[in-house]
């Protein structure tokens, strides 16, 4: 059985890009793999921070630590049992000034874990997350994609390379504002063509 993750970042709801672009990943991927498991998670209403209680709780034994300690590993656990489980990642990604959404930022952080999603070698870091397969749909105003001034796909797929997971694929609606006619229908023809 396949399992597909689906990760929402974008805060417009029905008028976002980025979610139709995964709208029609996932009906494809769902046509494709007829025995898939499909989990969604919208990190767009927020993600628990990265911060000094999370870093004292990641750190404590677990038989040391409170009941908030207890809750804010949990929820990280959960977090990355999603992605551990998953065959498939589908990551929607809209461009806010340049970048990632804080949101899916926070995400991605929770989920940097030494020895949990990557350890350190002698010859650098290594990614434990292998095997997988992410799909980064990424829709932006006024952002070319890989352009210089595009700090978000980039980013996306070396957080997802430094996990392990090297087989990414990009399909992007980027620089909407310019030719929003075109450049939508464009992006969901690059879907269609995807081999899934």
């Amino acid at each position: 059985m396949t399992a597909i993750l689906r990760v929402e970042a974008s805060i417009k709801g029905e008028n976002s890009v980025s979610r139709k672009l995964t709208d029609r990943l996932v009906a494809r991927l769902l046509d494709r793999h007829a025995d898939a498991s499909l989990v969604s998670r919208d990190v767009s209403t927020g993600v628990n921070p990265v911060d000094a209680n999370w870093i004292g709780a990641m750190f404590t034994p677990a038989e040391n630590r409170t009941d908030a300690q207890k809750a804010i590993v949990a929820y990280a656990d959960e977090l990355l049992a999603e992605v551990k489980a998953a065959d498939i990642i589908v990551i929607g990604l809209p461009v806010y000034n340049f970048n990632v959404p804080s949101q899916l930022k926070s995400w991605i952080d929770q989920l940097a874990r030494r020895g949990e999603t990557f350890i350190y070698t002698e010859a650098g870091p290594k990614g434990l997350l292998e095997g997988k397969k992410a799909i980064i749909a990424m829709a932006s105003d006024g952002t070319k994609q890989g352009s210089a001034i595009d700090f978000a796909s980039g980013y996306v797929k070396h957080m997802m390379n430094f996990f392990g997971i090297t087989d990414v694929e990009i399909v992007a609606a980027d620089a909407i504002a310019y030719a929003p006619d075109v450049t939508v229908p464009k992006a969901l023809e690059a879907v269609e063509a995807l081999a899934l």
